[in-house]
């Protein structure tokens, strides 16, 4: 625990003390006062995270935990588990979705290997694949594997809590290796068959929700398959009783390693005093996580989205975040944070580049005032 204590340290509040003058230089820009809405309010939180006046979001990066998860044996996926290494190898090789987004924001994705139950290797050898022509391929796989997967959790413990303490350990261990090449936002992304059934076991153990109003259809599981997936969850948490006062003890029980590892980006990047914007229900889940370890991580946090999945709205209420938007998005893989990123940066490019009334020589607004007529 040395290394998580040490980060959960260095995580003081935001810098509250800038609040004011940020708002004033927002108004005195050339726009009606707080025309821009949360454009306004996001640039104003970025100032105060970063301790910077004149920020900048130049360097993006979203980092992508993939993970196994031993649960998914109970039938609660569509996907087999073997989807989670082949969407690892269509990461590195610049096809997924992330990709496609993180090009058009100008982040970098970071995918990680923390608990894929296979060994991979970045370079395709053996696999029969080639890189598409017009796309780069991802230079290097990170590994951090804790261990092949998670074991069932609706049969015992999902992880041992060393374990879970090494997914967290990893976490800071990859944001702080990014963070020495330069970083100024980070953007929290998943990838793990089965990721959806931890997170909606985590934010029952933690909300106190019922199972059937957190746990939706993940990965788009059938009728029968869904019953299937609350029965395990609710077997899962009578079998492990987690502790809703002890994250690590949630963790764990029913989470995951990628889970584990979101958390520990999200702690580290506080402790650095970095802007993190989450992606959707597996992000939540982990943040949920970290909040409960650090309340004042909620400071620096971000949701980029609403996702699909219902427990995540009841997540990110139990935070209170409110979510930059609203599309409908279930991918997961840090999609949602890339486009959050994009809108977040144009606050923040408001604030830095817009001419202000004096600056531009445009009148300001004027203060009429009705003269008091007696009777």
């Amino acid at each position: 625990m040395e290394i998580i204590s040490k980060t959960i340290s260095n995580i003081t509040d935001i810098a509250h003390s800038l609040s004011e003058g940020t708002q004033e230089r927002l108004d005195s820009l050339t726009k009606p006062q707080g025309s821009l809405g949360r454009l306004e309010e996001f640039a104003k939180q970025i100032v105060e995270i970063t301790g910077n006046e004149n920020p900048q979001l130049k360097n993006k990066v979203v980092i992508t935990m993939a993970s196994d998860h031993g649960v998914v044996k109970e039938g609660v996926s569509a996907f087999p588990q073997e989807v989670t290494a082949q969407m690892v190898y269509n990461f590195i090789r610049g096809g997924a979705g992330i990709n496609v987004l993180a090009r058009y924001v100008g982040a970098r994705v970071v995918v990680v290997d923390i608990g894929v139950a296979c060994e991979l290797d970045p370079s395709f050898k053996g696999i029969g694949w080639s890189i598409p022509a017009g796309l780069e391929p991802h230079p290097k796989l990170v590994t951090k594997k804790i261990n092949y997967g998670t074991k069932n959790m609706a049969e015992g413990p999902a992880m041992t809590r060393q374990e879970a303490i090494r997914s967290i350990e990893a976490g800071i261990e990859v944001f702080e290796n990014e963070y020495q090449k330069g970083l100024h936002i980070v953007g929290t992304g998943d990838m793990g068959i089965g990721n959806t059934t931890a997170s909606s076991a985590i934010a029952a153990s933690i909300t106190g929700y019922s199972v059937k109003d957190l746990t939706g259809r993940g990965t788009g599981v059938n009728d029968k398959a869904f019953a299937k997936k609350i029965k395990t969850i609710k077997r899962a948490l009578e079998i492990n009783k987690p502790d809703p006062k002890d994250a690590l003890d949630v963790l764990s029980k029913v989470g995951g390693f990628e889970i584990g590892g979101l958390m520990g980006v999200i702690l580290a990047a506080a402790s650095k005093k970095v802007p993190i914007v989450l992606d959707g229900f597996i992000s939540g889940a982990a943040a949920i996580l970290a909040f409960k370890l650090e309340p004042k991580v909620k400071e620096y946090m971000f949701a980029a989205h609403c996702s699909v999945e219902k427990g995540h709205r009841v997540i990110l209420d139990y935070i209170g975040l409110k979510p930059v938007l609203d599309l409908n998005l279930r991918l997961g893989e840090g999609t949602g944070a890339v486009l959050g990123m994009l809108i977040i940066e144009s606050g923040v490019k408001i604030l830095a580049e817009m001419a202000t009334f004096k600056s531009a020589s445009v009148s300001e607004k004027i203060d009429i005032q009705r003269e008091t007529v007696k009777p």
